[in-house]
């Protein structure tokens, strides 16, 4: 890292500053008042302004339909505007009453609103309009650099039309400065094949190059988030190294926020010198404090990566001189020009009267954004003699896409912390340049502190500590994995690094030939049901000892078992994308899942041995059987969850995945776990009828992922079979016309293509609402998208989507090739080669309730769209399937999520976001309905462990008096104590405020444990229909607490007695809300399939007859563990539960949409 050249007295330097900065201030107040900006600014200051300027952009503004932007507005104006001036105020508001009955009108006048507040900030770019406003602007002699927004760029369309329209920008003969970014010409794309990527933008963008090459123009590459800095970076060192720009003048951003910014500077400064020393022309760094800083801190928080950025504004303001000490030097101005950008006086002040210092006079250039602090550049202007304006530039008809820029420009000029936000008040409001001129002098002191400026500049603020270089430094190829001691979750790997790319690069160099796990799945081959009875036997001999540990013990070998498998990743993804087809971003992704179960799962097993009242033992022996579409995550899980309660287990992964399954075994072995409590099993499908068999029925229990078909064919072989299955999935996507188009459609695609589609929560249904099923931009944004996939092997860094697992046949190959009555391709899939695995994604329009792609999970890259008049309809349509495992909403109407959430009947629900990549604890995956088969609980849940062990209560001490119960039916029963014995009394009692406790913490309580702010992730429990089966009536004191506890929660009960209850108890459970009646054991069995129950809590001695009466049934859940009147344990039966995971920001910003709705 370069020293400060100590050439000029910093302190000096820096007091010229604070005075230009105060003449510039004074000077603005002597121009024209700015009209817009000063309203805009007072409307963001007043008390709601800023939500309320936000909501009409974004409510108003943005939706297609008129009737939803009426809507929209009709709500908005029943909100106080005071900060409205009049002539605004009354219009929104008669507006908004008016609105509903002339939607279109209503909001022609809206969009009128609309520019007087904020159409200040971008250009119209119709000729007819964008020639007169440029030489307007350009009347003084400043310099435009037009920045064209659009939709996003998902695929290679709407990438080729956003260059082409920027090309002809350029081309037009009053335009002569332009930026893009290179997302405009990539879109969407896998950042693993990061060579591929810089080579596609470079091509792209190069017809762009020669226009401006021709034509003596500029093109300024801008910079986005951190994830592109190294990608902008050699796209644009690779096109300017091209011969034919060797004579190019041409530009590049750099963000002060990152502390990468000044290395980057350097490795360009070096570059350039080359390049100007070669006979080549120099380039130009715009240099900004950046712009993206809230969707920095999403990308961070989701990820669980460092934040890219400086800590703070003051750090960012002290980079950015640092930065600006280092390009105005006299030696390196002549290389790299510099643009010295921003609003902000002192700092533009800084920069200017350190150029002047140096004695610098040209390199340089003044830059400012058009519409924000007009007065202020131009009394900067009259100083410097011209300014390059930053103007943002839209097709009117789709100002929409100007949101996300709107959006970001609105908090800035709103934040206290920003310059912006006193712009109109500095020039008379002594304070507020105080404040504006202590913030920076506390950053020039920050920046320079080997000059030790803070007596010179002071008064201060804090002074942060400048760092210089990435925050991030995850290095996949030397980096330890931590071993953890209490939960967190496991950061997946971060492609933006260039060193985790070199890592990625190993990877793809050994997939294609890797005989990885071959041997291990080999050795444990099993070929006869003697051989596998022989060893369920060996397993069942060793449980006593696995048992025996406590949960303590255990957990400790689990997190080794994680800390394994994280020093294994890159043997994992290597083996997942050899084996099935997994590209790397999707197993690496797994692996952090893996890494996660172990490390969960550790802590719930310590958690086991705390719970009060209750003793938990065992499965001896538990058969885990995952599937191939997941082969590193849900096989490691299946296998860690059993082994976290003392079970053995036998481990049977898929055919299709065997190889995967013994490398994570033997990652279990290596980290403590005996060969003898996990055995890794392989059965050839030609055998797997009896020999699977063998294994099903010898176990205590089976953890299955799979088909429906798979779960009734173990229970066909054992009715009473303790299955804990999660099977199928056909998932849906509402989309109304008050979503966010462009995020709708990135969801959508990444949700029904991601792994092929092979993925249970993969969304294989649209359902669009009202007129957004009328929406081209809708479907072409999705169909372009999908197209634009790169459909390969693995082994290809930039591939997007692999293979299916095999050859489509069955319902997959009816799903991929045939179309139903009414149906058309949007988008024909296709098979891309000989092997039968590389088929193109598939979109078919047209699906109506009840076809066969409505209904059918085909497990695949096929997608349908349906279509629903109101969101109450495509709710039902949704819920019209037999499975309930995903489902998402996409709209930014708080009262259609409010609708949606109280009625979607899934397990996992997802709200402006995608449908898959629940992570453990975050979001805890299970079904409903036909998606779960069993009694367990969500994978990577609280209850996951709790639901596969055997509870036995445990006698506690009942204390001497109780508090008084706040639930009413629970104090209800209460009274009911003195029908007991003492001793039965004490225990009724406690297990009543037992019951209570759970209530409050658990089932009655929404809770989202990992807090990340920018995504709501709340776990809860809904209300359901239980059947209770009560032996014998003088047990009642035994089931009355979790009835009441039920009850109380909602869910409807139905107790049946196998004998007469005395009076006084039976009116209690019917005033409680229960119905009871009564049947003898064979008389209940025999009506029992005929009453429709899917939930019973059994309490007698005899679960297998139950069982055998509904015939093994995979839908019904049968829970028959004794009474331990522990709360949390026994209501556990009487809910469903949901995982509610719901994106809680705008472009990275707050937004209060899901305030009151969960």
């Amino acid at each position: 890292m370069a020293t400060v050249k100590n050439d000029v007295d910093f302190s000096q330097v820096a007091h010229a500053a604070i005075d230009q900065a105060k003449t510039w201030a004074k000077r603005s107040a002597s121009f024209p008042e700015d009209r817009a900006g000063k309203l805009l600014s007072q409307v963001l200051k007043g008390e709601g302004g800023l939500d309320f300027t936000v909501q009409f952009v974004d409510g108003v503004i943005r939706p297609e339909d008129p009737k939803t932007r009426a809507a929209n507005l009709n709500k908005l104006a029943k909100k106080p505007a005071s900060f409205l001036p009049a002539y605004l105020s009354l219009p929104a508001k008669v507006g908004g009453v008016l609105a509903p009955a002339s939607p279109t009108f209503i909001t022609e006048a809206a969009f009128r609103v609309f520019r007087m507040l904020v159409g200040n900030l971008v250009l119209d770019t119709t000729p007819k309009k964008l020639g007169p406003a440029v030489k307007k602007l350009r009347a003084d002699g400043s310099r435009l650099n037009l920045n064209l927004l659009g939709e996003a760029v998902l695929g290679r369309k709407e990438a080729a039309r956003r260059l082409a329209a920027v090309t002809e920008l350029l081309e037009y003969d009053f335009v002569d400065y332009v930026s893009i970014k290179v997302s405009s010409v990539l879109g969407v794309h896998n950042p693993w094949g990061y060579q591929k990527a810089v080579d596609q933008a470079i091509e792209a963008l190069l017809p762009l190059y020669r226009v401006a090459n021709k034509g003596g123009k500029f093109v300024n590459l801008d910079m986005e988030e951190y994830h592109d800095l190294h990608l902008t970076i050699d796209v644009f060192t690779g096109i300017l190294d091209r011969e034919e720009f060797k004579n190019l003048r041409a530009g590049i951003v750099l963000q002060a926020y990152l502390p990468d910014a000044l290395p980057a500077m350097e490795r360009l400064q070096e570059w350039a010198a080359q390049r100007v020393a070669d006979g080549g022309a120099p380039v130009k760094v715009r240099l900004v404090k950046g712009a993206n800083l809230p969707m920095e801190q999403v990308d961070a928080l989701m990820h669980g990566w460092p934040l890219a950025v400086q800590p703070s504004k003051a750090a960012t303001d002290a980079n950015y001189m640092r930065i600006l000490e280092y390009a105005l030097r006299p030696e390196h101005i002549s290389n790299v020009n510099l643009g010295i950008a921003g609003q902000n006086l002192f700092t533009l002040g800084f920069g200017l009267n350190l150029a002047k210092a140096r004695g610098v006079t040209e390199g340089f250039e003044v830059e400012m954004l058009k519409g924000m602090a007009t007065n202020q550049a131009l009394a900067i202007r009259e100083d410097v003699g011209r300014i390059l304006y930053y103007v943002p530039v839209v097709d009117p008809a789709n100002y929409d896409v100007a949101i996300s820029y709107l959006v970001r420009r609105l908090e800035e000029s709103a934040a206290h912390e920003n310059f912006m936000s006193g712009v109109f008040e500095i020039a008379d409001n002594d304070s507020v340049f105080a404040r504006e001129r202590n913030r920076f002098a506390t950053g020039v002191v920050a920046a320079f502190p080997e000059a030790d400026l803070a007596e010179a500049m002071g008064p201060l603020n804090e002074v942060p500590t400048l760092s210089f270089g990435p925050n991030r430094h995850q290095n996949r190829l030397t980096d330890d994995v931590d071993l953890l001691t209490s939960f967190r979750n496991t950061p997946d790997s971060d492609p933006s690094l260039p060193a985790n790319i070199e890592w990625a690069n190993q990877i793809f160099a050994k997939m294609g030939d890797s005989e990885l796990g071959v041997k291990g799945a080999d050795d444990a081959r099993v070929r006869t049901v003697a051989e596998m009875e022989q060893i369920v036997v060996e397993a069942r001999k060793a449980a006593p000892e696995w048992a025996g540990l406590s949960g303590a013990e255990r957990a400790k070998i689990l997190r080794r078992a994680g800390q394994v498998l994280g020093e294994r990743r890159a043997e994992l993804i290597e083996v997942a994308a050899s084996e099935c087809g997994k590209i790397v971003g999707e197993a690496d992704v797994e692996v952090s899942e893996a890494i996660d179960f172990a490390n969960y799962y550790a802590d719930l097993a310590e958690e086991l041995d705390e719970l009060e009242g209750v003793r938990f033992s065992p499965a001896p022996v538990t058969a885990a059987i995952p599937p191939w579409n997941f082969p590193l995550a849900i096989p490691a899980g299946s296998a860690l969850a059993p082994l976290a309660t003392g079970s053995v287990v036998v481990f049977k992964p898929a055919e299709q995945a065997r190889r995967c399954g013994a490398v994570i075994a033997q990652a279990l072995w290596d980290a403590g776990v005996p060969k003898e409590a996990l055995r890794l099993v392989d059965i050839h499908p030609d055998e797997m009828a009896e020999v699977g068999e063998a294994l099903v029925t010898g176990s205590d229990q089976v953890i299955l992922t799979g088909s429906i078909e798979t779960a009734k064919l173990f229970r066909s072989w054992e009715p009473d079979l303790a299955v804990f299955a999660e099977t199928s999935g056909k998932n849906a996507i509402i989309v109304t016309p008050q979503a966010d188009i462009d995020l709708a459609a990135k969801d959508l695609v990444q949700s029904a293509f991601g792994h092929a589609g092979q993925k249970c929560s993969a969304a294989s249904i649209a359902i669009l609402v009202g007129a957004m099923g009328k929406s081209e931009r809708f479907i072409n944004q999705v169909v372009d998208a999908a197209e634009s996939l790169v459909v390969d092997w693995p082994t290809n860094p930039s591939a997007e989507m692999g293979p299916i697992i095999e050859p489509a046949a069955g319902k997959l190959k009816r799903g991929l090739t045939e179309l139903e009555p009414g149906q058309t391709w949007l988008l024909k899939p296709r098979q891309l080669d000989d092997s039968g695995r590389l088929w193109s994604p598939g979109i078919r329009d047209g699906v109506t309730p009840g076809q066969d792609a409505h209904m059918t999970e085909y497990f695949g890259p096929v997608l349908g769209i349906m279509r629903a008049e109101t969101l109450e309809e495509a709710i039902r349509l949704q819920n019209a399937v037999e499975f309930g495992l995903t489902a998402g909403l996409h709209s930014l109407d708080p009262d259609e999520i409010k609708l949606w959430l109280s009625k979607v009947e899934a397990g996992n629900v997802y709200v402006n976001r995608g449908t898959t990549g629940a992570i453990v604890r975050r979001q805890p995956f299970g079904g409903w309905k036909r998606s779960q088969v069993g009694t367990g609980s969500k994978a990577g849940g609280p209850n996951h462990l709790i639901g596969m062990s055997h509870a036995e209560p445990v006698e506690v001490a009942v204390p001497e008096s109780f508090a008084t119960l706040s639930y009413p039916t629970l104090g209800e029963f209460d009274a009911l104590a003195d029908k007991l014995p003492k001793d039965d009394a004490g225990q009724y009692r406690a297990a009543l405020r037992s019951v209570e406790a759970a209530l409050k913490e658990h089932y009655l309580s929404a809770r989202d444990v990992s807090a990340l702010g920018v995504e709501k992730n709340v776990f809860r429990y809904r209300p359901t229909s239980v059947m209770v089966r009560l032996e014998d009536p003088e047990q009642w004191w035994k089931v009355a607490p979790m009835v009441a506890g039920a009850l109380t929660g909602k869910t409807s009960v139905e107790l049946s007695v196998g004998d007469d209850l005395r009076d006084t108890v039976a009116q209690a459970f019917r005033a409680a809300g229960a119905t009871v009646s009564v049947a003898s054991p064979a008389q209940w069995l025999s009506d029992l399939p005929k009453s429709g129950a899917h939930k019973i809590r059994y309490v007698g001695d005899d679960a297998r007859a139950v069982a055998e009466a509904v015939g093994g049934s995979v839908d019904v859940a049968i829970y028959a563990e004794p009474v331990t009147g522990n709360g949390r344990v026994e209501l556990r039966p009487f809910f469903l539960e949901q995982a509610v995971a719901a994106t809680n920001h705008r472009f990275g910003d707050h937004t209060k949409l899901l305030d009151g709705v969960i």
